[in-house]
């Protein structure tokens, strides 16, 4: 059995051209989540944003046929997701205020805006989960990963003990994993 997760984006592209349904679910597996990030931090709207990359998707499977990339695979479903984006926002008559903001420039077609913009996403969405965290945790987290303090320099500083600064970070580690996902959480540990 083809291992498809070692295929690149231009290989699994030209597959799923082909009508291939192994290299069309790596596809989807590969972006699905990051695509959903991405509608979700732009619409605030867990349905619409599900809603959003289904559409895209769908379109994807059936015109796989007629399915030609110029730049690659996230950049394409990107800039799909983007339109489908743009399309909910005319419909809400809301265009002018996104666009006053200066969000709605995006150059698709490169590689390091598809990156920049998954990378702001990914680190927005990170934030708010710290956010969300409860006091103690947040502020242990926050002096560990933001100001290099060890275990031991937290646990003086808040006056607690060691073991409980760690059982904080493994449980911030943990959350983090569970409400971002193993990959994304990867990514971020990576380029922390």
């Amino acid at each position: 059995m083809t291992d498809y997760t070692s295929y690149s984006d231009i290989e699994l592209a030209d597959l799923v051209r082909s009508a291939d349904d192994r290299a069309f679910k790596e596809v989807y597996d590969r972006y699905n989540k990051l695509l959903y990030l991405f509608a979700y931090n732009k619409l605030h709207n867990k349905e619409e944003a599900k809603d959003v990359v289904q559409e895209v998707f769908a379109w994807l499977l059936n015109n796989r046929a007629r399915f030609a990339i110029n730049s690659s695979v996230s950049s394409f479903l990107y800039k799909s997701v983007l339109n489908k984006i743009f399309d909910i926002f005319r419909h809400q008559s809301v265009i002018r205020k996104y666009i006053e903001q200066g969000d709605h420039y995006i150059d698709i077609d490169s590689t390091e805006t598809d990156y920049l913009i998954r990378e702001k996403d990914i680190a927005q969405m990170i934030r708010q989960e710290i956010d969300a965290m409860p006091q103690k945790m947040k502020e242990v987290y926050l002096l560990r990963f933001e100001q290099y303090l060890s275990a031991k320099e937290i646990a003086e500083q808040l006056n607690i003990s060691e073991n409980t600064v760690n059982t904080h970070l493994k449980r911030a580690a943990k959350k983090l994993r569970d409400n971002l996902g193993m990959l994304i959480y990867v990514v971020y540990i990576m380029n922390r």
